[in-house]
């Protein structure tokens, strides 16, 4: 059974807050667009463990307030919220797990900073050196305008086309099975744009469904009362936040383990490889599945955690 929340009050939000267990705090934040509750299989196994597990509902997401504007959602909030669940759960610093945007934050928390951070977990998405040009235009270069972080900077569509029927969205995101990674490799260019609006307009769904009847109502429910556009808007920063790093080290120096997932089809096997120079204290483990590797795979991502903190 997924806990009730509490809730804290962090940078002008109230954030829920799911937790299970005592010890030794680990902190789980969720990517797009999921919820704390992405996180089910790992709260009782870290409590199992003797492990304090701590997922909120980022900014913007399920229970936690939803700001209005695109610049409410900029990095550096989303690192104070953290930075303020930290304060209000009297914690000086914690492990943290990270999965797609949670591990994006995490990998800025690390360069900006590390005092909060014990050990790292990232789940997917590696650290990516910061590029010398503005990384969206360079999207829009190479992807065109349908590869979805392209599309929601120009347009409001996919807000309007996810928040019709959230049941609908979440389900054809979140299947295994979709496409490995050598059938994306064969695919023509054209065809290797992700367009979320794409995926979520086709006649037919890909690959098998990932969560039961009951779990994809409760992404349903949470994101009919939260809508789309707070989680939309993490994106629509992305040049602001790339701005920011002008001139930051890009060095992580906290102990890291990296938990890749082979058919996730965002992710190169080069991008992987090519973050070893940039973390001191890195482990890396791959898993035989696609992007929603927490879920997908739920009882190896716990070993491999469990393993690694012992």
């Amino acid at each position: 059974m997924f806990p009730e929340p509490g809730f804290i009050e962090t940078n002008g939000l109230r954030m829920a807050v799911y937790e299970q267990g005592n010890g030794s705090p680990v902190v789980l934040l969720h990517g797009f667009p999921e919820l704390a509750f992405s996180w089910r299989h790992q709260l009782p196994a870290l409590a199992a463990a003797g492990f304090r597990a701590i997922a909120p509902d980022l900014r913007g997401y399920g229970r936690t307030t939803v700001p209005d504007e695109v610049p409410d959602y900029r990095m550096a909030e989303l690192i104070a919220d953290v930075h303020g669940l930290l304060d209000a759960l009297e914690l000086d610093s914690a492990v943290f797990v990270g999965h797609d945007w949670g591990a994006l934050v995490l990998w800025h928390m690390a360069m900006l900073h590390p005092e909060r951070i014990e050990k790292l977990v990232i789940l997917n998405i590696p650290h990516f050196p910061r590029p010398p040009v503005d990384p969206v235009e360079m999207m829009r270069q190479r992807f065109g305008s349908a590869f979805y972080i392209v599309d929601f900077q120009d347009s409001d569509e996919a807000d309007r086309v996810f928040g019709a029927d959230p049941r609908h969205f979440v389900d054809r995101m979140m299947r295994s099975g979709a496409i490995t990674r050598e059938q994306y490799d064969r695919l023509p260019p054209e065809q290797r744009v992700i367009s979320l609006l794409q995926t979520t307009k086709a006649e037919r769904a890909a690959g098998r469904p990932l969560l039961s009847a009951a779990e994809l109502d409760y992404y349903a429910e949470a994101f009919r009362q939260s809508g789309f556009t707070g989680p939309i808007n993490w994106y629509r920063n992305w040049t602001h936040n790339w701005e920011r790093l002008a001139g930051v080290d890009q060095r992580i120096g906290v102990p890291t383990l990296f938990i890749g997932a082979t058919d996730d089809v965002l992710i190169a096997p080069e991008h992987i490889e090519g973050m070893r120079p940039l973390v001191d204290d890195l482990t890396i483990r791959m898993l035989d599945c696609g992007h929603w590797t927490q879920q997908e795979r739920p009882d190896d991502v716990n070993r491999l955690i469990l393993d690694w903190l012992s």
